[in-house]
């Protein structure tokens, strides 16, 4: 998530210093807000982008948590098991 906050970070700072750079631009207010609007919307849509990929990361990792979790419960299902028959056995010598 760090790298998320990072990029984050980064895009709004790259959308702070573009629109102070063009207030302090020597063009008519109409052109500027222009500019100001398309780089809006241009950083908009890079950061949608990146929220997808996060989404798409975040949605790997469950699965793979997911396939982590029944692994370990396969396993300790696997070993009551033994220990139950060794158990069992136990038992059964008497």
């Amino acid at each position: 998530m760090s790298t998320n906050n990072a990029l984050l970070g980064i895009i709004a700072a790259a959308v702070a210093g573009t629109v102070i750079g063009l207030l302090i631009a020597p063009e008519d207010g109409q052109e500027t807000r222009k500019k100001i609007k398309k780089k809006t919307n241009s950083l908009a849509s890079d950061l949608i982008d990146a929220l997808e990929r996060s989404k798409d990361q975040a949605a790997e990792k469950v699965q793979d948590l997911k396939a982590q979790g029944k692994a370990y419960k396969d396993t300790a299902v696997d070993k009551a098991e033994e220990y139950k028959e060794a158990a069992q056995d136990e038992i059964n010598k008497y």
